[in-house]
């Protein structure tokens, strides 16, 4: 049996004589997600490492220039998520050649939206920018950075569409593979043309975006030829066709999981424009930060992104009842994970704020919002778990009505913030408390009121 097929009969012992999902299982089908996500966040470190080194107004841009393209990519990644709702759906009810078709509707919308995406940010992008970076130093390096960022557009949605069908169908090792070679290629080219070595131009912050791009091109080439060398096309039904019917039920399902996983990270975007302000040591420190806290994002983002498709194989398979436990165990994995890594990144605070810059007055800047961070992961935990499984269950317009609830007391207080004059930079960073504090309320008591159980994709 190869890596990235399941057989039907071990499939089959999961959903019904086990009738749930063991700490173990839930272990094992998210440690390649985990690893996967991490490998990508990785890209964005890489940048914020080696450009930490060459000048803080560089480390600053990179972190506008990463969440603007962030926000723009978590379009076609909500998307990518209703897919892979419909397709773990499919997958528990054991209709796979439905799973195929799922995928390849998904893909070629993925694939369009692709080139719609990277045309409107070349043509747009300048003027949005603009209006919202003060410094003209900071403006300038964004977009060197943004003129190579676009093209990852064009891979990383496709990629996206053959990664929701590997977790939708709980076969997600051969993620692991492909995100470390994409890793590797990104030190690689980062190294080569940040810094001009080997005889390449030293290209500074355009370097950091043109070997993320070529990253994610080898990416989406090798994850490709493995699903059509290695896959069941007969099992899963891996043959293109284009259904119209079926798009537009997956559109309806994944316009909300769109537009929310856009407005999770653009007010991360409007935060750093708040920073921008504040100078560019400050902007610098908070991406130092930033980039820290996605590795504990990481442990969070796996273990609901395999929520998702746990609770959306649980009611496929007509066991509703699981799910809360299943989520339960979820969230003790992630703390089991998570608090370990906490009290390290505290202990040793200094060597690694040190990583990123060796500029003194950034790493002290940078203290005190690193300590909020850390403590924010105890309650993002339940909060990230209990609204994916609400995105499992396929109420995927609850789950973009919380966000909207969420992100409108998170700007506010942003705004209130903004306009008080010598608040912290610590301070800013409480606003990520309460965002998800809101969010762990509003998912907890709609998932106790039981009226999610019998809905029909």
């Amino acid at each position: 049996m190869n890596v990235c097929c399941i057989s039907v009969l071990h499939k089959h012992a999961i959903l019904y004589n086990q009738m749930n999902y063991t700490y173990k299982q839930i272990g094992l089908i998210n440690l390649p997600i985990m690893v996967s996500l991490l490998m990508e966040q990785l890209i964005n470190l890489t940048d914020s490492i080696f450009l930490g080194h060459v000048s803080q107004i560089d480390l600053g841009a990179s972190a506008l220039g990463a969440m603007y393209y962030t926000a723009i990519y978590m379009l076609g990644f909500g998307f990518s998520l209703g897919v892979q709702v419909v397709i773990a759906r499919r997958n528990g009810e054991q209709r796979y050649k439905d799973t195929g078709k799922v995928f390849y509707q998904g893909l070629i919308f993925l694939s369009v939206f692709a080139v719609v995406v990277f045309s409107l940010s070349k043509l747009f992008s300048p003027f949005l920018l603009r209006a919202v970076i003060s410094s003209d130093n900071i403006y300038q390096a964004t977009m060197h950075y943004m003129k190579w960022r676009d093209y990852s557009f064009l891979f990383a949605f496709p990629l996206l569409a053959i990664r929701a069908f590997f977790i939708g169908t709980t076969n997600t090792k051969i993620l692991t593979a492909n995100s470390v070679i994409m890793v590797v290629c990104n030190v690689l080219f980062n190294y080569l043309l940040i810094f001009g070595k080997a005889g390449f131009p030293r290209l500074g912050i355009s370097g950091a975006a043109m070997g993320s791009s070529l990253a994610g091109l080898v990416g989406l080439l090798f994850l490709a030829l493995y699903m059509w060398k290695y896959t069941d096309k007969r099992q899963y039904g891996l043959y293109i066709a284009f259904d119209l019917k079926m798009s537009l039920h997956l559109l309806s399902i994944s316009v909300w999981t769109m537009v929310r996983s856009f407005f999770c990270i653009a007010p991360w975007f409007l935060f750093f424009v708040a920073i921008e302000h504040l100078g560019e040591c400050e902007l610098a420190a908070a991406n130092v930060v930033r980039s820290i806290s996605m590795i504990f994002f990481v442990i969070i983002n796996s273990f609901a992104t395999t929520t998702i498709s746990l609770v959306s194989n649980l009611i496929g398979a007509k066991q509703a009842g699981q799910v809360m436990p299943v989520c339960r165990r979820v969230i003790v994995l992630n703390y089991v994970i998570g608090i370990p890594l906490i009290f390290l990144a505290f202990v040793f605070s200094d060597n690694l704020l040190g990583l990123f810059t060796n500029d003194g007055s950034v790493i002290r800047t940078a203290f005190y919002p690193f300590c909020v961070m850390l403590s924010t992961f105890i309650i993002s935990v339940p909060a990230y778990i209990y609204c994916n499984t609400v995105i499992g269950t396929g109420n995927t317009r609850i789950a973009f009505i919380f966000q909207m609830v969420n992100i409108a007391i998170y700007l506010f207080y942003l705004f209130i913030l903004h306009q008080t004059p010598d608040i912290p930079l610590a301070v800013y960073w409480t606003a990520e408390q309460l965002y998800v504090l809101v969010l762990l309320v509003l998912s907890f008591v709609y998932l106790k009121r039981n009226r999610w159980q019998n809905k029909n994709l």
